[in-house]
């Protein structure tokens, strides 16, 4: 077996039907993502907290760094209205888990959607992605209509079909087991922790545009299996953002690359909104929390100043050490390195496989 060349390879004008997933908050470099990129594969720069200068500035980096497809990722803006409950509790409580850091206002900060997307459209980005959210039908065509590919994010067979009345070219199904925020959006995130290997067929089953997994794929054994379970192809995250060119923490990649099978949980503790995590010291305080902890972006507003203060120090216990379930797995390689030894352990899943038969 020669080439693990799919209909997503086609789609996204790419040689490999692997996406890096696109990490916000530092991991995604121009680095990284034009390093994943020239090796063949699809580089992805996680800018949904990045403001409408930086990501302008970080596209064009990355295209002074390849000349390959790459995409750019932004979050959906909740359309929900939801109420904030007073802050003043939970500033208290994170002040008391280390007096030593300095509270910031209580505004959130997360830029204007509709200016980070303007970018997008004027730089003629090759593939745009988007979580949290639905993209207005008209929005879509806007994108298509420049050249641009769409894709979305769902957690359930539900929200798969919603995207794709949108219009969307392509949908990353993202499992329970996947590092960082759920992309859940039609229901309740206790409604929608369902598992790659179930989540990947029940989708295929009702679409006909390409399904890419996405959750707990750390080598070439979970992208042959998510490549039988009818997927176009994968998008990983942990995975690269342990690579050289990754912007995370060292202490981010330590801990990821040091920990256990059972060492992740899922906390909306960070930023108001559920996403799975190593274990820290931070997840075991704020189960502690008497209240109700305030929604996102509020919350990730809140705690960024203790964020920021644990990377200064480097301590790890107040971090966000976003992961995956496989992050055991993890390998500290050069990104180009990486997308080689994927290919080639898929490569031979699928020869071993057949040999089965």
């Amino acid at each position: 077996m020669s080439s693990l060349f799919t209909p997503l390879c086609t789609l996204l004008q790419t040689r490999l039907p692997i996406i890096q997933a696109p990490m916000a908050g530092g991991p995604t470099t121009p680095e990284l993502v034009a390093a994943v990129s020239n090796a063949g594969a699809l580089g992805s720069l996680g800018a949904g907290y990045m403001t409408p200068q930086a990501i302008q500035e970080s596209i064009r980096a990355i295209k002074r760094y390849t000349n390959q497809p790459f995409a750019v990722n932004l979050f959906i803006p909740s359309q929900a209205s939801e109420a904030i409950p007073d802050v003043a509790p939970m500033k208290q409580f994170l002040l008391q888990m280390s007096p030593r850091h300095e509270t910031q206002g209580d505004a959130a900060s997360i830029p204007a959607f509709e200016d980070q997307l303007a970018v997008v459209i004027a730089e003629r980005v090759p593939v745009f992605s988007f979580t949290f959210g639905q993209l207005k039908p008209e929005m879509v065509l806007e994108l298509q209509s420049r050249g641009t590919t769409v894709v979305g994010t769902a957690t359930t067979v539900e929200e798969a079909v919603a995207l794709a009345t949108s219009g969307v070219d392509a949908i990353v199904a993202q499992g329970y087991e996947a590092g960082g925020h759920r992309g859940t959006f039609l229901c309740h995130v206790e409604a929608a922790l369902i598992g790659t290997m179930a989540l990947i067929p029940q989708i295929v089953n009702q679409l006909r545009i390409p399904v890419i997994a996405s959750g707990g794929i750390m080598d070439g054994r979970g992208i042959a299996a998510s490549l039988m379970l009818g997927a176009a192809g994968v998008q990983l995250g942990t995975s690269f953002l342990v690579t050289e060119e990754s912007g995370a923490h060292p202490v981010y990649k330590q801990a990821v690359l040091e920990s256990g099978a059972s060492d992740t949980v899922l906390t909306s503790g960070f930023s108001g909104k559920a996403a799975r995590a190593i274990r820290n010291r931070f997840t075991d305080e704020i189960r502690e929390f008497p209240g109700e902890i305030p929604p996102y972006p509020t919350q990730n507003t809140l705690t960024r100043p203790l964020r920021n203060w644990a990377a200064e120090q480097g301590d790890p216990d107040y971090l966000s050490l976003f992961a995956g379930q496989g992050a055991a797995m993890g390998r500290a390689l050069p990104a180009a390195e990486l997308v080689h030894q994927l290919v080639e352990e898929t490569k031979a899943s699928l020869n071993r496989a057949c040999r089965l038969l």
